[in-house]
Parts: structure tokens; sequence; C-alpha cells
């Protein structure tokens, strides 16, 4: 419909894309102390999921969001009591402000929520077991126009994830340079 009114339109496919019920931000599981789902959360991760973006001036929120919004035809959770998604900038996404309106938190967590493993002792006493900041928003992607082609679009919605780095620095190497008043900053490029 939108690009029948000349609004450039096209359909964005999320792998590995989170459903953040709870609008935490992240997809938490929870496991009692023998490792058994307790079934807590509603949050889930699918294999996939589709929406649309199109191209918008955004004089609501300033010219910084103008460009793609996301808009989602097949919405699972209630927006302002009904069930919408969007318009939610990508550029509100990519920089994580998710305290815009247009269900900009959900979008976010869609494509960059952290898995969150809980170990619950009881009601009262959980711990964070295991963070996987990695999983979610995959290969985020259209199509190319006049080909079957696809176009990564990932870098829209979120910026390179950091890789770790390990390595050993022996101590005796260092040991006359070590102060308990100084500290060690390693920056790797």
């Amino acid at each position: 419909v939108l690009r029948c009114l000349g609004i450039p339109t096209r359909v964005i496919t999320n792998f590995n894309s989170a459903h953040d019920k709870n609008l935490n931000l992240s997809i938490d599981k929870y496991i009692d102390v023998s490792g058994n789902n307790l079934h807590l959360s509603e949050d889930s991760v699918w294999n996939f999921h589709v929406w649309n973006e199109s191209w918008f001036v955004r004089k609501d929120l300033g010219s910084f969001y103008d460009g793609w919004q996301v808009l989602d035809a097949t919405p699972q959770e209630r927006s302002k009591g009904i069930y919408q998604c969007g318009p939610a900038s990508t550029r509100a996404i990519k920089e994580g402000d998710v305290d815009l309106d247009y269900d900009s938190p959900f979008v976010f967590a869609a494509v960059n929520a952290d898995c969150v493993t809980w170990i619950r002792y009881s009601k009262k006493r959980k711990e964070r077991i295991y963070s996987d900041t990695r999983k979610i928003g995959k290969f985020i992607s259209t199509k190319a126009v006049g080909t079957n082609a696809r176009v990564d679009v990932t870098a829209n919605y979120k910026y390179p994830e950091v890789k770790e780095i390990s390595f050993k620095i022996s101590y005796s190497q260092y040991k006359n340079s070590l102060r308990d008043d100084r500290k060690i900053l390693v920056t790797a490029v």
C-alpha cells in the first residue's frame, strides 16, 4: 500500500529475532538449581521475523531520525492498547534510543537483545549465570533492487559486534612496572 502512495518501502528479514514480551531488552531463561527449565518468561527467539521499512521524514522526532522506519504488519504485542508496531526509526534502533515512541524498545530488542540465563534459588533470589550478547539479530536482510540477491542491512540496525581477544601477559615480565596505584589499559584494534 505504501508503495502505491509513492513511499519507498522494502521487506526486511531478521534472523534470530528476539520477542521481548516484558520489554526489559533481554530474553530471559530461568532454571532451577538442577538445571530444569522453569518456564517463568514468555520471551522467545524466533528463527526469523519479517517486517517492512518505509522512508519517512520524522518531523515528530527530529531530522536525526529521518530515513528508514520499521513498520510491522504482523505485530504480536499490543502497543498503546492495540496491535501495532512502528514507525520506529532504524537510526533510533541503532543508537539505542529506546525511550522514543513507536515501539523502539521492542524493535531494538528484536535485533539486539541479550539472551540471559538465570538460576532461580527462591522467589526472592536469582543469579545470572550466562549472557549471550551476540545471538540476536543476524543477517538482517532485504532483497536487492532488480535482482534476487540478498542485501545485508544489519549495519543499519546495530554496530558491529566487538570481538573478544584472549591474550596472556607474563607477570614476571612486567612486575617492575606495576604499582598498586596504576592500572593497565590494553586496547586491541
